[in-house]
């Protein structure tokens, strides 16, 4: 216990600015919308460029659902566009998926669509 009253006051002070600081550093996810306006679509890849991802944030996939889909995937489905029993498909349309640390894999796993571009690969650090 303090013996000073108003030592123990700038002691507790001194740590609740601290702990407020370092939750305010640690908790800036970021929200990125993919493919900005056009949402998720064909030729997605370009999006990354230009952009710092960190473990944490948040990537929203807008899409029509009655034509496309979001499955994460491991880095073979993402090279041979195909999704399998442990990959976790989404179809909201709407989809917010946090990334993990690491590289993060996304395929339309729609027939077709991610051997025409419907595909990304991004890697958080």
């Amino acid at each position: 216990m303090c013996r000073v009253q108003g030592r123990c006051s700038a002691i507790a002070a001194t740590i609740l600015v601290l702990t407020l600081f370092l939750s305010c550093v640690t908790a800036k996810a970021t929200t990125y919308v993919v493919g900005g306006s056009s949402g998720w679509s064909y030729n997605v890849q370009s999006w990354t460029k230009g952009k710092k991802f960190k473990a944490g944030d948040v990537l929203v996939f807008n899409y029509d659902p009655s034509l496309h889909n979001v499955a994460v995937v491991d880095s073979n489905g993402y090279k041979s566009c195909a999704s399998t029993s442990s990959s976790q498909a989404y179809s909201s349309g709407k989809d917010k998926l946090k990334l993990s640390k690491g590289p993060n894999y996304f395929i339309c796993s729609v027939p077709g669509h991610c051997d025409s571009g419907l595909k990304l690969a991004v890697n958080a650090s």
